[in-house]
């Protein structure tokens, strides 16, 4: 009887070690958010962020309309020849993790708060998210359009945060050395542009 006991002890245990490795999110609202022109008239760029973690709904919106995919094989922005070279990281108190865009989930790089190596501002530090826009150069059309393609999803970004009342900054002053080693990437991808995101202060 004890042994029964401490198996399924065991089992719950894995089991709910190996469901915090992974996040699945709340499917995205994909009907609601102001018109595209008042959130184009709201777009800015702020650097004063509140500790304030945003909503799981919030999350999942965001992370789709930033890079995620509106039809079976294409996503939220469109890449040079579709390569789809670009994928975000998401840089939080909790951890650092990968958004798998055709899972529409999470899944966790490395567990602590690294919000730190997220970038050189002090603002950073404050805000509950940063996003990382990775491109992988093996695949992409060009290094150019890469680029050009990251301020695509830039963009998105921007106008969500204009629609549902966030803050948001886009940036390039990071230690893409140190922000490589804690995005475990691979030697063809690169931190191309990080983007913070919270409530404004």
């Amino acid at each position: 009887m004890k042994t029964k006991i401490l198996s399924i002890i065991l089992i719950c245990i894995g089991y709910c070690s190996m469901n915090a490795q992974e996040i699945k999110l709340p499917a995205p609202d994909r009907s609601g958010g102001q018109p595209l022109m008042k959130s184009l008239n709201e777009r800015k760029s702020t650097r004063s962020f509140s500790e304030k973690d945003l909503s799981d709904q919030q999350l999942s919106n965001l992370l789709w309309a930033a890079n995620g995919f509106n039809r079976e094989d294409k996503r939220t922005v469109p890449t040079a020849m579709n390569r789809q070279e670009l994928e975000l990281y998401v840089i939080s108190k909790k951890g650092v993790y990968f958004y798998n865009a055709k899972e529409h989930k999470l899944t966790l790089v490395k567990n602590g708060d690294h919000r730190k190596s997220a970038g050189l501002q002090d603002y950073v530090y404050d805000a509950p998210l940063n996003i990382m826009i990775v491109g992988d150069m093996e695949k992409a059309a060009s290094q150019q359009y890469s680029y050009t393609n990251c301020g695509y999803i830039s963009q998105n970004i921007y106008l969500y945060c204009a629609s549902e009342g966030l803050a948001t900054v886009a940036r390039g002053s990071f230690d893409k050395d140190e922000l490589h080693g804690l995005l475990q990437l691979s030697k063809s991808q690169e931190v191309l542009l990080a983007q913070t995101v919270g409530f404004p202060k």
